[in-house]
């Protein structure tokens, strides 16, 4: 499975690859972009079958970049890793057709519990 991780912060990005492995996810073809507009593009060229992605990041936020990808007619697997949570964003995840919220600082427990039904 190809996914996809969409982080302003190359750190991030390297945290969350090494958490989907302490997950036991080990095996999946991982590609990176490094904000919104970058992974909205990335997921035209590459396909990825999820993407893991950051609420707020430059050129396009996260949730644009979904609602974007939805109204091009693209259904990616789509969720959100992220330091902020208010109730208006998850509500503004869920009606974009987010499949996940996962608050910062995350374990890999966590991981294994929302991406297990996803990954297998």
């Amino acid at each position: 499975m190809k996914i996809l991780i969409a982080d302003d912060s190359r750190v991030m990005r390297q945290i969350v690859t090494r958490t989907l492995r302490q997950a036991g996810f080990d095996g999946h073809d991982l590609v990176e972009a490094q904000d919104g507009k970058q992974a909205f593009d990335m997921v035209q060229s590459e396909k990825p079958d999820l993407v893991i992605s950051d609420w707020n990041m430059p050129e396009m936020t996260g949730v644009e970049c979904l609602r974007q990808l939805r109204a091009n007619g693209n259904n990616v697997r789509f969720g959100f890793v992220t330091s902020e949570c208010t109730p208006e964003m998850m509500q503004q995840a869920e009606a974009a057709g987010a499949e996940f919220f996962i608050i910062k600082p995350f374990t890999a427990e966590r991981f294994d519990e929302v991406f297990s039904p996803i990954l297998g």
